[in-house]
């Protein structure tokens, strides 16, 4: 079974968001870090969403995978060939 690519595009989003997100809150009292974005404070923002955009590819990816392996198995107990049928 081949691996689907949404699930370490997904962890490498989620890994990512994580630093994001723990840089933007330990900085987030730096009013001068974050002067040039008018005050808001883009690592924690920016953090979450690709957190929550990467926690959205890994479950897809795993429900995909999962849909495979049901289609899989249910395509071999429709046709088996060690199964004689018939005559």
């Amino acid at each position: 079974m081949s691996l689907d690519l949404r699930i370490p595009m997904g962890l490498l989003f989620s890994f990512m968001g994580v630093i994001m997100t723990a840089f933007g809150w330990a900085t987030h009292e730096n009013a001068d870090l974050y002067a040039k974005s008018l005050g808001i404070d883009v690592n924690l923002w920016w953090g979450v969403v690709m957190l929550a955009f990467g926690q959205i590819m890994f479950h897809l990816g795993r429900r995909g995978q999962n849909r495979a392996r049901q289609a899989a198995q249910a395509d071999k107990t429709v046709y088996n060939p060690s199964i004689r049928r018939g005559h």
